[in-house]
């Protein structure tokens, strides 16, 4: 994609988040990552009558390696207080370094800017761009999920895990963020939440062609079984990959990497589970949203205003899954029994 038509999806982006003459759009970036990205926010928020600028930070911590997360909740912004300040006073402010998971992004949404998060490559911009039916199937299963007491999820491969639910908000993404204080991520599509702390018990199996979306960024050759007492992860048994998840997580040397995070599901019909096999350049995005997926995910819960803030978060799509909230199907198979939630391929 040439810059004019990323600057112009990038507008079109802006327009989605409802940028009005006169506010102020910050861009947040690092070192030398992504200075095209800021350039294309910068000009297409100065062609919405928006003031603009960069905020351009030195090559600090980051959590972006390459095609892949390899942690979460480090960033460039801990300790600089003159930048937070100024983010604190935009509209709307663009993250290019991944702020997610951290306290300095909770306070800059506390302060009432909204936030969008955009590290994908452009082709993964344009392909998943959101849509208002989009929101709407991601609101509607909002409602879904924040009016359930418990989650039962289940699948032919084994999996048969319990969620408490209530404890934690619902998070829901579908692509822009135009309210004050609200942060999303361009691309998306999914929602999510998680059970009680002590509330998720059962057994989670990863089957061969599941992904392990962050930080591995890989399909699963071989089936990995997880179980789950009390909200914690007590075993880890299978071949090479679950020999690959038990290092990851123990290399951390931190009880809480084995805590269960945030579960939901994805609705973007435009992505599927082979998407990110073929988008080389993503960060996985793709994977977290493709239509139909369940997103099992270890590690922190400060998003969703818990206390477990370890950098060790695993994100995990499943295919094929059963998802049922007070006993009613939402999913089956991996596909949605909810005749608004149904898109037809």
């Amino acid at each position: 994609m040439n810059w004019s038509d990323f600057q112009e999806l990038c507008k079109k982006q802006l327009e989605m988040c409802k940028v009005k003459p006169g506010e102020t759009v910050i861009v947040l970036s690092q070192g030398n990552d992504r200075l095209d990205y800021a350039d294309a926010f910068v000009a297409a928020a100065r062609k919405l009558g928006a003031e603009s600028f960069n905020v351009r930070l030195g090559n600090t911590a980051s959590v972006l390696n390459g095609p892949a997360l390899t942690e979460v909740g480090i960033n460039p912004l801990v300790g600089n207080k003159a930048a937070i300040e100024a983010l604190k006073k935009a509209d709307l402010v663009i993250d290019l370094v991944f702020l997610l998971w951290s306290d300095e992004q909770h306070q800059i949404q506390k302060a009432g800017a909204r936030v969008l998060t955009c590290i994908e490559p452009p082709e993964l911009l344009k392909q998943m761009f959101p849509t208002e039916d989009q929101r709407r199937r991601v609101e509607l299963s909002h409602d879904l999920l924040k009016a359930a007491k418990k989650m039962h999820i289940t699948s032919k491969a084994g999996t048969d895990v319990t969620y408490d639910l209530g404890h934690f908000p619902v998070v829901s993404q579908y692509g822009y963020t135009d309210e004050p204080g609200r942060w999303d991520m361009w691309p998306s599509g999914f929602l999510f939440t998680a059970g009680a702390p002590t509330g998720v018990n059962g057994k989670v199996v990863i089957d061969a062609g599941d992904i392990i979306a962050a930080p591995f960024r890989s399909y699963v050759n071989t089936p990995i079984h997880v179980t789950i007492r009390e909200g914690m992860i007590t075993a880890i048994e299978g071949g090479v990959d679950a020999e690959m998840m038990r290092s990851y997580l123990s290399g951390f040397n931190d009880p809480r990497a084995y805590g269960i995070s945030h579960i939901g599901w994805g609705i973007n019909e435009n992505v599927n589970w082979t998407t990110m096999k073929q988008t080389l350049r993503s960060l996985s995005q793709e994977a977290r949203a493709f239509y139909g997926n369940v997103m099992f995910a270890t590690g922190p819960n400060t998003e969703l205003g818990g206390d477990n803030d370890t950098p060790a978060h695993m994100d995990i799509p499943l295919r094929n899954c059963s998802v049922f909230l007070d006993e009613k199907p939402i999913l089956v198979d991996g596909e949605f029994t909810v005749p608004e939630l149904i898109v037809k391929h």
